[in-house]
């Protein structure tokens, strides 16, 4: 059997040796899944708010045995590794009241009556990136629990010991056994064969562009439907009439959070010339302030990347030619770390400016006017996320409809809230996840009619 040697990111110790699962496994898993999702869709709709009720305060009680995992697996700062298993906990509540909100319509039609009803797939497949492990894996289980499925989640490779937890936490809050699996395993062996599995009807992925394309080619010749959450290249857009203060100060953390290892990371800021030099000069001690170390400390906001392959990785773009504008500091020794940087890039079609980084690198570029910044914002193959900060509310209207991105904050940076819709344009992805009609979007709808002639 294949597996893994799990490795902390602070200092590349082994944390444990992880065995992979198998296809004759995952067969298993489909028809127990298959077993269990027919009773759990049989409960009346308040039995299943109860049961992912239930789960919810479970994880909420040990949180901080998750968040700890994560510190350990992922490298993520203490205080984001709390916020995010209370996530978790956070979006099961969210989603324990979809059961009973799942409403079908009446048409009116001649002769008869008219309704639709939402059924659930059966079994879903829910295929999670390293980067949030447990806080994205909530967002694919918790509403497909919901609308009555049952899920079987391939954790990333590298971080799957939360996942694998709440696995048996929805065990110990007395979700049927075979309900929720989590199966670890290689995405090009195990990702592909639960993506070409009969018995699994749907496939929510997120990671990559790349190996996104592969997973819709996959479903798409099994007609088997997506939801993908991939890429992102996102936009920090400054006019010269925005705070500058605020601005500069809030975006470090819009690019460096989870060490840049965001697809949400705004690792473009886009700055209006006529202040482009001012605020400059207002980010490098907000970089240089960016606290940056032991991710078990309370007062860390940036650890280390999350393995020495994308170190390397994160490392190409920033070669020892490479012009940098100011960096951060980071711990030296062993662990993946690298610095918070900042570049001014060669020009708009310079690799810095075009590639998803995936770490904590941020090019910082001039533009001229209002129509000149949403056509730089749009200067890319994806559209997942942005921010704008104006003091004009006319201006910041006007910029959000015109950056094709699926989320947008304006003098902010907040991307994802599990009470609205999260997804993106172009080769971001397809489909939306979170909000109030994600539970939905793991229902068929049935249309029956009822003659009364």
């Amino acid at each position: 059997m294949t597996g893994i040697d799990l490795v902390d990111p602070r200092d590349e110790s082994i944390i444990r040796r992880l065995d992979y699962t198998t296809t004759e496994q995952l067969d298993d898993a489909v028809a127990a899944a298959h077993v269990a999702q027919r009773a759990w869709a049989a409960l009346a709709p308040a039995a299943r708010a109860e049961h992912l009720r239930a789960f919810a305060g479970v994880v909420r009680a040990h949180a901080e045995e998750l968040a700890q995992l994560e510190v350990r697996n992922s490298g993520h700062p203490i205080g984001n590794a709390r916020w995010e298993a209370n996530h978790v906990a956070d979006v099961l509540g969210y989603y324990a009241a979809a059961p009973e909100r799942l409403l079908g319509a009446q048409i009116p039609v001649a002769g008869g009556i008219d309704v639709t009803f939402l059924e659930p797939y059966g079994v879903v497949g829910v295929i999670v990136p390293w980067n949030f492990p447990m806080t994205i894996a909530s967002w694919g289980f918790a509403p497909a629990l919901a609308a009555g499925n049952a899920v079987i989640v391939k954790p990333a490779e590298w971080t799957p010991l939360t996942a694998l937890r709440l696995a048996e936490l929805a065990l110990a809050a007395g979700l049927p056994a075979g309900l929720l699996q989590v199966l670890p395993g290689e995405g090009p062996v195990l990702g592909t064969a639960i993506v070409d599995h009969p018995g699994i009807r749907k496939i929510v992925f997120t990671g990559s562009t790349t190996a996104g394309a592969k997973v819709m080619a996959g479903a798409a010749a099994r007609v088997k439907p997506v939801t993908l959450e991939l890429g992102g290249k996102s936009a920090n857009v400054v006019f010269a009439d925005a705070d500058l203060e605020l601005a500069a100060a809030t975006a470090p953390g819009a690019v460096f959070d989870n060490s840049g290892q965001d697809c949400c990371a705004r690792s473009r800021i886009l700055v209006e010339r006529s202040v482009y030099d001012r605020f400059l000069e207002l980010l490098e001690p907000a970089v240089t302030a960016f606290r940056v170390g032991d991710p078990r400390a309370e007062e860390t906001q940036m650890g280390p990347l999350v393995s020495r392959k994308h170190w390397a990785r994160v490392d190409s773009f920033v070669p020892d030619d490479r012009q940098v504008a100011f960096r951060g500091s980071a711990p030296s020794g062993r662990g993946f770390w690298f610095p918070p940087t900042v570049v001014i890039p060669d020009s708009r079609d310079d690799r810095l400016v075009t590639d998803e980084i995936f770490g904590p690198v941020v090019a910082v570029l001039p533009f001229d006017d209002e129509a000149d910044a949403i056509a730089l914002a749009n200067a890319t193959v994806y559209g997942l996320s942005g921010s704008i900060f104006t003091r004009d509310l006319g201006r910041a209207l006007r910029v959000a409809r015109g950056v094709e991105s699926g989320n947008l904050s304006v003098n902010s940076h907040s991307s994802v809230r599990y009470s609205t819709p999260f997804g993106g344009y172009k080769r971001s992805g397809i489909g939306r996840e979170l909000g109030p009609d994600a539970a939905a979007a793991f229902t068929e709808t049935k249309n029956v009619f009822i003659s009364t002639e």
